[in-house]
């Protein structure tokens, strides 16, 4: 069963500084190596490095970077036969920036174009499996069968309906109600707690139950940093509880996060289960640097949770009975 991961892949220039600076204000920062990374791919890597079967689409430039880009997902077996590509579109690049072990990351603009999925890619993605995406991408996507186009959400209710359980990773973005169509029927919706809170005004995943099921989203995720995750289905909350660590960089721990619970439930993991390891990896990742920290095979982050020491418990509970 593959999972395919539809969004960014770049080139990731990390800086440190010892501050950020504010409106009209200077700074010094410096300059640390390069490195491939790019939110989506970063989970799909990590994906792949679990095991999973992997497959990835992103719409690039034809230049040297892009090239780079593609040969290193290969590198890491990412499959990458469904990359699209637009000339005029522009490098895909990240600056970083280090800051009192938080980070902050901007995004060279690349436009929003419409994806035009080919037949094959479409042929590929109508069968069970993951899709693990953003809305960001979800809003391009197109493509054209049997004399009509299927495109954004209609798209993704096609692919639903062929047996495609979609993973939303909405991070510090969360939604807004004209976001519901594209989120309709998700398997997974995760927020980290910026937009959890952006999306509902307060941090009570308990008062989500009737969103949820208006929408028919299976399972709503809010990640929480050290304090590790919790998780809803609109009935019963899960919670995995985080992992005492020293930081050292924070970049790609939810992309980790995302990737390794897409791999834990495409293996028929109880929500539970699946919850506490994907915090162990995630937990794992900011111990090292670069934003393909999280990448390990399955054995190297079940050593890890096993040295990384306090009693780490995964609690169930009914939601208190409070209004949405």
């Amino acid at each position: 069963m593959s999972a395919f991961f539809i969004g960014d892949v770049a080139l990731d220039e990390y800086y440190t500084a010892e501050r950020w600076p504010g409106p009209a204000d200077k700074g010094i920062v410096s300059e640390l190596p390069a490195e491939i990374g790019g939110s989506i791919a970063n989970a799909a890597v990590v994906h792949a490095s679990l095991g999973g079967e992997t497959e990835f689409i992103s719409l690039l430039n034809d230049s040297a970077l892009s090239r780079r880009l593609i040969v290193d997902l290969c590198a890491n077996g990412v499959g990458v036969a469904h990359i699209l590509t637009d000339p005029t579109i522009a490098e895909s690049r990240n600056l970083i920036f280090l800051v009192g072990g938080e980070h902050v990351v901007l995004t060279v603009e690349m436009g929003e174009q419409p994806m035009w999925l080919r037949t094959e890619t479409l042929a590929a993605l109508r069968s069970p499996g993951f899709l693990y995406l953003t809305l960001y991408r979800a809003r391009r996507l197109r493509c054209r069968t049997g004399g009509e186009v299927l495109a954004q959400a209609q798209l993704l209710a096609d692919l639903r309906a062929h047996g495609r359980r979609a993973v939303f990773d909405l991070d510090v973005g969360g939604c807004v109600e004209a976001d519901l169509p594209y989120l309709a029927g998700a398997e997974v919706v995760i927020f980290n707690q910026v937009g959890f809170r952006a999306s509902f005004g307060h941090d009570d995943i308990s008062r989500i139950g009737d969103w949820m099921r208006a929408a028919k989203i299976a399972w709503v995720v809010r990640t929480m940093a050290a304090d590790g995750a919790e998780a809803s289905n609109g009935q019963e909350i899960v919670r995995g509880r985080g992992y005492p660590v020293e930081v050292v960089d924070v970049t790609g721990a939810g992309d980790t996060f995302g990737g390794t619970l897409t791999w834990c439930l495409s293996r028929g993991q109880s929500f539970a289960d699946a919850l506490d390891f994907s915090v162990a990896a995630a937990s794992r990742s900011v111990t090292i640097h670069g934003p393909r920290g999280g990448k390990a095979k399955v054995e190297d982050v079940h050593r890890w949770r096993e040295a990384a020491s306090p009693a780490v418990a995964v609690l169930s509970e009914a939601p208190s009975p409070k209004t949405d």
